[in-house]
């Protein structure tokens, strides 16, 4: 039973975009949240990382200024919007959180959701 549950994945065609949400089923006070994704034969990396309150946000090179982590406003679910997708951004999304900071190591994160699939067709 996971306490972070992803939605909204799918096939969309480049160029698109897609909106994925990641709600938490326990409270998330004071942790930070964050996607990542792995696609098949390759590592699990970073895509973007939110804090407690939403209002800092980082992300890897190649999300910077396509993709856009948010909260709402309740604090238990994260989003993940993703513009001009590519077939290259293809992949298993899932969200994670932990405590303390953030973190673009996979093994820092502390829970994890079962993930969602994204396929981008050219």
């Amino acid at each position: 039973q996971s306490q972070l549950v992803e939605s909204g994945g799918g096939l969309v065609q480049a160029g698109g975009s897609l909106t994925l949400s990641c709600t938490a089923s326990t409270r998330t006070y004071g942790l930070y949240h964050a996607w990542f994704r792995q696609a098949p034969g390759k590592d699990r990396e970073h895509v973007a990382t939110v804090d407690w309150s939403g209002d800092v946000q980082y992300y890897s090179e190649f999300s910077q200024g396509r993709f856009i982590i948010s909260r709402s406003d309740a604090k238990d679910t994260v989003y993940l919007q993703m513009n001009s997708l590519s077939p290259d951004d293809a992949a298993v999304y899932y969200c994670a959180a932990k405590l303390g900071g953030p973190s673009q190591r996979p093994s820092d994160w502390t829970w994890w959701g079962q993930g969602t699939q994204v396929t981008v067709s050219s």
